[in-house]
């Protein structure tokens, strides 16, 4: 596509202008879309970071669906993928005026298993779930008998996390493959052909790794056909691929796996003494890790763990061992029965890895919770593994989002993706960042991680929420920092305080989202959900507070597998890792504030190490150019200037 074509597909009087109500010229979506189409061209790899309001979306989407090559977009989450393939697609299609062949893939978990619904008809443990149990298996049944793509999103009366999903999608794990009775209906089987049949993939950063790894997933290979690959959301690819990598097993899966063993079992007639007591092994060898566990805190290191938890991951071995043996006979005629055995074996060849694994081989670690476990190997990094990935297949690497440049550096990008070779590209938002922000430094906070720093924070937000009568988001970079926030600010309010307060774990996150904005003049305190991919227009929200920078927990394993692969080469973990993670991660907070031409507000940072600290001034110099301030007065004057012309009363 030549650059005058891009121009005018992207100009004031183009055919998005005619097929996008909201669409304007921008000349950084053009200089992004020409990047785009050069990469695309040429097969190469380009990174761009792309300001809020570019409008990146088009500028990858336009030249890829012009270039006449097969491309794969990955992105971060669900919501963007359907985001993608309900309104952006169509959107350009209708501005292209021809048809697209495009196709939505997702993860397993997201298509309805017509084999598993026929063995939930029939589950043991289904009546001790209880009546909303059964409710959901009902509407699941009915909802079955109509659809046609089978993805779990379309029956809205049954939310996301209903604990009757894991009985009725499959795992990579307990597919049955070509030996399933519905095979030939398989609603995943379906979705593979049409991503197989299409110009342009949706898929998200756990399919493509999956791909990558040439790990079977039940999807096929996506990449071997593929012109071209486009990660948006770019900025989580990393820690994904860090995940992916790893090595883990989880108690959950365990459990998963007991109780599909004895589904399969009963079904096939084959279910006796020594099979029970193979998967009672199995069931207590699992309660024994998790109860050794118990009171350890979350994340333990593997040198903190008990010796009845080493214990009892080695009768957990040989539990695995065991009925990897029973259940996966070659002369069992049970296809579910021989799966089981399979999953046995794979989880076995997992657990001896990790116990197994040497000081040089990646960090081990236990996550625990209140009623699960999982053990896990995290590799040191994955640059290599990733570029090796790359190197291995010759189709352009198109990396974007909001947030990837360090103080418009990418060096700490391209390094964790083994791009460093690539293009980079800058793309800054159109927005008035002087006319539209102020970023206020309150003065006189306590140090972080002094006993009252959370509430001298609320204490120096309490003016400003009360000038933007509510219409905040405050942001937390803890739980227990949000619990705290909480607790001050409800006893800090007054009762001419007429501005309702929406708490992270009080409802569902997009429950809360709904509700802020419909409210108008609502108060949202969250952590890291919130940071980033939340999208509010308007004057619902004109502020943003957020407590500290950042950073990482230090007793986070997976941030000291990071460190120590760092140190063991000689550099700067702190300076070379943490700082610009927690420099990303600030940019994405700072972003929630400005989303339209027409947002105004007020960002408050309340962590003195800003401007006492060395590293602060890479923090600043990262954010939009917002003026600064330590003038509280200033800042509330701005907020009731900015509102007080939206309200005639002069009142926010």
């Amino acid at each position: 596509m030549s650059a005058a074509g891009l121009s005018h597909l992207l100009g004031a009087s183009g055919p998005l202008a005619e097929a996008v109500e909201s669409f304007r010229p921008r000349a950084g979506q053009l200089a992004m879309a020409r990047a785009v189409a050069e990469a695309l061209e040429l097969r190469g790899r380009l990174v761009v970071e792309a300001g809020t309001g570019t409008g990146k979306t088009f500028a990858y989407l336009l030249p890829a669906l012009l270039s006449g090559r097969r491309v794969i977009v990955s992105t971060g989450t669900r919501t963007l993928q359907d985001q993608l393939y309900h309104r952006d697609l169509p959107a350009v299609g209708r501005a292209l005026g021809r048809p697209v062949r495009v196709a939505l893939l997702k993860g397993r978990a997201n298509y309805l298993c017509r084999h598993r619904l026929a063995l939930a008809r029939g589950a043991p443990e289904l009546p001790a779930l209880g009546r909303a149990a059964r409710l959901a298996l009902a509407r699941v049944e009915a909802w079955s008998r109509t659809t046609t793509a089978g993805d779990v999103g379309e029956l809205e009366s049954v939310p996301d996390g209903d604990p009757i999903w894991p009985q009725v999608t499959s795992t990579r794990e307990n597919c049955l493959g070509q030996d399933c009775p519905e095979f030939r209906g398989c609603h995943v089987v379906e979705a593979r052909r049409a991503a197989q049949a299409a110009d342009l993939v949706i898929v998200n950063h756990h399919l493509l790794l999956a791909d990558l790894a040439l790990r079977e997933e039940g999807f096929g290979e996506l990449l071997p056909g593929a012109d071209a690959v486009i990660l948006d959301e770019a900025h989580q690819f990393p820690d994904t691929a860090a995940q992916f990598f790893g090595t883990r097993l989880g108690s959950r899966g365990l459990a998963s796996l007991a109780r599909d063993a004895l589904v399969e079992l009963t079904r096939a007639g084959l279910l006796d003494a020594g099979s029970r007591r193979l998967v009672e092994a199995l069931e207590a060898a699992s309660a024994a890790v998790q109860r050794a566990l118990a009171g350890l805190g979350e994340r333990v290191d593997w040198g903190a763990l008990p010796d009845a938890a080493l214990e009892g991951a080695q009768e957990l071995e040989r539990a695995l061992a065991a009925m990897a043996e029973h259940l996966g006979a070659p002369a069992l005629e049970a296809p579910g029965v021989r799966q089981c055995g399979r999953r046995a074996l794979e989880a076995g060849t997992r657990l001896t890895a990790i116990l197994a694994a040497e000081a040089a081989d990646g960090l081990r670690w236990a996550d625990v919770g209140p009623r699960a476990f999982s053990l896990e190997l995290t590799p040191f990094e994955v640059a290599a593994r990733l570029r090796g990935h790359f190197d291995a297949r010759p189709c352009a690497w198109i990396c974007t989002s909001a947030t990837l440049a360090v103080d418009d550096d990418f060096d700490h990008f391209t390094r964790r993706m083994g791009l460093e070779t690539a293009r980079c590209l800058r793309v800054p938002s159109p927005f008035d960042f002087e006319q539209q922000a102020r970023l206020y430094l309150p003065q006189g906070l306590p140090q972080p991680a002094a006993p009252g720093y959370t509430a001298a924070l609320i204490e120096a937000a309490l003016p400003l929420l009360r000038a933007a009568g509510g219409r905040a988001f405050l942001l937390f970079t803890s739980h227990r920092a949000l619990a705290e926030g909480t607790r001050c600010l409800r006893a800090a309010l007054a009762a001419a305080d007429r501005f309702p307060l929406l708490v992270q774990g009080e409802a569902p996150r997009d429950a809360l989202l709904r509700r802020f904005r419909e409210l108008g003049n609502a108060v949202l305190l969250g952590t890291g959900s919130f940071w980033e991919g939340v999208d509010v227009r308007g004057p619902a929200l004109s502020l943003v507070v957020i407590d500290k920078l950042p950073f990482a927990s230090p007793d986070d394993p997976v941030l000291k597998a990071r460190l120590a692969g760092l140190e063991r080469e000689g550099r700067n973990g702190f300076l070379e890792y943490q700082v610009p993670q927690a420099v990303l991660a600030l940019k994405q907070g700072v972003g929630r504030l400005i989303r339209d031409p027409n947002d105004f507000g007020v960002v408050m940072l309340g962590d003195p190490r800003l401007r006492s600290r060395g590293y602060g001034r890479t923090f600043l110099a990262s954010l939009p150019p917002m003026p600064v301030t330590t003038d509280a007065g200033e800042a509330i004057a701005f907020l009731r200037r900015h509102l007080g012309a939206l309200a005639p009363t002069g009142t926010p």
